[in-house]
């Protein structure tokens, strides 16, 4: 598939809805194509790019290595990135990057801000947390970093961030 199909495919609706970025999960069998559908978070279309977002983040759930050749690009979108709808997609991404020690550092220091930044939307901030415990997971260095984090959200008593803490302290005592 082609970048210009694949907008066509996640053009039209609004933002409360994905469209049809499951069927566009569903076409995308190689690397080619994941390429072709990654350049779609570069757009302008806010609508296309969230929705590509999706698409990106349900692919790279089992595919990886898909992701690997864009890393620079996730990191810089990390930096740059004001949208909530590909904010809360790019945290998740973030621990799937075979990530160099400095870019480790980075991602986590970025990710903490996300998570404590009460101006971003309880689903950045949620997946923020979430991608913490799944980089504490894979390096196993920062598990007190994310201790002292989860401790300063829960006392804000937000029921979708103590639910997600609830479920990694769980994941973290395996």
């Amino acid at each position: 598939m082609k970048k210009s199909e694949y907008q066509k495919i996640l053009t039209g609706g609004d933002l409360r809805s994905l469209g049809k970025a499951n069927a566009v999960v569903k076409a995308t069998k190689n690397q080619e194509d994941f390429d072709q559908l990654f350049s779609c978070l570069l757009l302008t279309d806010r609508l296309v790019v969230m929705r590509a977002a999706d698409a990106v983040e349900k692919l790279s759930a089992h595919h990886h290595e898909y992701l690997a050749p864009h890393k620079k690009e996730v990191l810089r979108l990390c930096h740059q990135e004001t949208h909530k709808e590909l904010k809360w997609h790019l945290a998740q991404l973030v621990p799937r990057l075979p990530l160099s020690a400095t870019e480790f550092k980075e991602s986590w220091a970025l990710l903490s801000t996300w998570a404590r930044d009460k101006s971003n939307s309880r689903i950045v901030r949620v997946n923020a947390v979430q991608s913490l415990a799944d980089l504490v997971a894979q390096k196993r260095g920062s598990a007190s970093e994310l201790s002292l984090l989860i401790a300063e959200i829960e006392k804000e008593n937000i029921p979708s961030l103590n639910a997600r803490i609830k479920s990694i302290e769980h994941q973290l005592k395996k």
